[in-house]
C-alpha cells in the first residue's frame, strides 16, 4: 500500500492546494532519525553552529516574501501577523548564536581539591553535554515560531543537538519550504543537512517519540495529544525528557477597586487580547474573573462593545472551526449562562468572536459547569462574576495549572494597599508567568522570559521562550580527579576557551573578573 499523501489545504475555503508530500513510514522515520543522529558532530563546534544559527536567520530573512505568503495561504493567519512572527523567528536564531558564543549555558563548575573539609572534597569538575537527537512537534497556530525553526528546534540546534520535527498538517507547505532554507544554512557550514530533519504524519509523530536514538522530545498542542506522546516517552524501555506545552486557560481576576477606576479600557484591553489572531493564542484569556454589580457591568458592557466591532475570522482549519462552534455551543446552553455577545458560526468558513457570562458561584463547586474551566479554542472568553473575595478564591482553587495569570490592580492596590499581594500569591501557584495590569497576549523572546507552568499547561518545570530554554537539551557531567590532558578543553584549568565559569565557588568571567 502506497503513503498517504499530504496535502496543504487553504482554511478560508477548505479546498486543497497542492500534495506537498507523503506521510513517513516507520522506515522513513528510522532514517531520518538515524541520519540526524550520525551528524551529531557536525555541531560541535560552538563557533559553527552559533554561525550555523545566524545564517538560518539570514536566509529565512531573505526568504520571507515568499514564505509569509505560503503561510498564509495554509494558515489564514495574515501576511502582517506572519511577517512579525517570523522576524520573531530570526530574532530568536540569533539569541539563541549568542547564547552558543557566550558560552555561559554549559553551566562550568570547578572544585579543586579540599582536604580540609568534611567530607574532603577531590578535584571535581561539572559541565553540560547535548542529549542527543530531539524530537519536536510543531504546533499549529505558530507556522514559524513554534514549528520547523522556531523556540524548540533553536534552543536544541544551540544545544548542540540535531533535530526531527514532525510538522504540523495545518502548513506542511510551509514546513517544507523553511526546512529547506535550513539545510541551505547547515550546507554553507558544511554540516549535514540531516541536522534537521522533518517527517509528516500522525503515525510517523508516534514512531519518533519511541525511536531509541531519540533522547528528549519538545510539543507545542493539546492536551489529548501531548498527554498521548507524553505517555508513551515515559513508556519506552529508556524513558526520555518530554517537554510539552499541553493547554491554559489563563486566568485573569479584575478587581472591584481596579474596575470602578477603569472599567472601560479594561473590557477594550481584554477583547484585544482574546480575539487576538482568532482567539488562537496558547495564552489567550479563557477566564475573568470580573466582580458583580454596576462596575463589572460597565466592564461587560465595554467589552462587548469592543468584540461586535472585532468581526468575523478564519480559524487555522474546519476541524477547528468545527470544535469551537460545537465548544461554545455546549458551555452557552449551561443554566446561569448568557452570551452578551454569542460566539460561534459565521460565514461557510468563519467564526464569529464573542463571550459567555456565569454567576462565580458556579464555577466554586464541582458540577456541569466545570466544562467552563477547560480551555476552548478560538475567539471566546468567560466572565464569571464575583460577589466577593471569598468567591474569586474558591473558583482560583479549583484551576489546573497555566502558562500566565493575570490581575488588575487599581492604583492604591498596585502600590501595596489591599488584596493585591495576597492575589499575586494565589496566581503564583497556578502559573509561570503572572501579570499586572496587563495582558498575557505576547511572549517577549528574553532571558527572563518562562513559557510555561504547571500541568497541563507544561510537562516540565521548563520554558520554551527565552534563553534558558536551552536548558531542556542538556545533561550535566562531573569529572573527577581526571588528569589535566585527559579533560574536554571547557573543563582546563587555563580556560582555553574562555568560558564563563564558577572556580572554587567563586564567579570567573574570560577577562579574569
Amino acid at each position: 500500500m502506497s503513503a498517504a499523501q499530504v496535502w496543504s489545504v487553504d482554511p478560508r475555503t477548505g479546498k486543497r492546494r497542492e500534495q506537498v508530500a507523503v506521510e513517513a513510514t516507520a522506515g522513513d522515520i528510522d532514517r531520518v532519525v538515524r541520519a540526524a543522529h550520525s551528524a551529531r558532530g557536525a555541531l560541535a563546534d560552538r563557533a559553527v553552529r552559533a554561525a550555523f544559527l545566524r545564517t538560518a536567520a539570514g536566509l529565512l530573512d531573505e526568504a520571507r516574501d515568499r514564505l509569509v505568503a505560503v503561510a498564509d495561504a495554509e494558515t489564514a493567519l495574515g501576511p502582517a501577523r506572519l511577517t512579525g512572527e517570523l522576524a520573531r523567528t530570526c530574532y530568536q536564531l540569533r539569541a539563541f548564536a549568542g547564547i552558543v558564543d557566550e558560552g555561559a549555558f554549559l553551566d562550568v563548575i570547578i572544585d579543586h581539591p579540599d582536604d580540609t573539609a568534611t567530607p574532603p572534597v577531590p578535584d571535581l569538575r561539572r559541565y553540560k553535554v547535548p542529549l542527543g537527537v530531539v524530537a519536536v512537534y510543531a504546533a499549529s497556530n505558530f507556522p514559524f515560531a513554534f514549528s520547523v525553526p522556531g523556540g524548540d528546534t533553536a534552543s536544541a540546534l544551540a544545544a548542540g543537538c540535531p533535530v526531527v520535527v514532525k510538522a504540523h498538517p495545518d502548513h506542511p507547505a510551509t514546513s517544507e519550504l523553511v526546512a529547506a532554507v535550513l539545510g541551505q544554512a547547515a550546507a554553507q557550514h558544511d554540516i549535514p543537512q540531516a541536522v534537521v530533519g522533518l517527517v509528516h504524519g500522525f503515525d510517523a509523530g508516534v514512531a519518533l517519540v519511541k525511536h531509541p536514538l531519540v533522547a528528549a522530545a519538545g510539543f507545542t498542542g493539546s492536551v489529548r495529544g501531548g498527554r498521548a506522546l507524553f505517555d508513551a516517552a515515559a513508556a519506552r524501555p529508556v524513558p526520555i525528557p518530554f517537554h510539552g506545552e499541553l493547554g491554559s486557560l489563563n486566568p485573569v481576576v479584575v478587581t472591584e477597586a481596579a474596575a470602578a477606576e477603569r472599567a472601560e479600557r479594561i473590557g477594550t484591553g481584554l477583547a484585544g487580547s482574546m480575539t487576538l489572531g482568532t482567539g488562537q493564542f496558547c495564552v489567550k484569556p479563557g477566564l475573568v474573573l470580573a466582580p458583580a454589580g454596576a462596575d463589572g457591568d460597565a466592564l461587560v458592557g465595554s467589552l462587548a462593545g469592543a468584540v461586535k466591532d472585532a468581526g468575523e475570522g478564519v480559524l487555522l482549519d474546519h476541524r477547528m472551526r468545527d470544535n469551537f462552534v460545537a465548544g461554545v455551543a455546549e458551555r452557552a446552553a449551561l443554566p446561569d449562562v448568557d452570551a452578551p455577545v454569542t460566539p460561534g458560526a459565521g460565514g461557510e468558513h468563519t467564526v464569529s468572536p464573542g463571550f459567555l457570562t456565569v454567576p462565580a458561584a458556579r464555577l466554586a463547586e464541582e458540577g456541569a459547569h466545570d466544562l467552563l474551566l477547560e480551555e476552548c479554542f478560538g475567539p471566546v472568553t468567560v466572565v464569571a462574576r464575583y460577589e466577593g473575595a471569598d468567591e474569586v478564591t474558591a473558583v482560583l482553587s479549583r484551576l489546573p495549572g497555566n502558562l500566565t495569570a493575570t490581575v488588575h490592580l487599581s492604583t492604591e492596590e498596585a502600590a501595596g494597599k489591599g488584596r493585591g499581594a495576597g492575589i499575586l500569591a494565589e496566581l503564583t501557584a497556578l502559573a509561570g508567568r503572572v501579570l499586572v495590569n496587563g495582558w498575557p497576549t505576547g511572549v517577549a523572546v528574553a532571558p527572563a522570559q518562562h513559557h510555561g507552568g504547571p500541568y497541563p499547561a507544561t510537562t516540565s518545570t521548563s520554558t520554551s521562550v527565552g534563553g534558558t530554554a536551552v536548558e531542556r537539551w542538556l545533561r550535566p557531567v562531573t569529572y573527577q580527579s581526571t588528569p589535566e590532558a585527559l579533560l574536554p578543553p571547557e573543563l582546563r584549568d587555563d580556560n582555553p576557551l574562555g568560558l564563563p565559569r564558577r572556580v572554587d565557588g567563586r564567579p570567573e568571567h574570560p577577562s579574569g573578573s
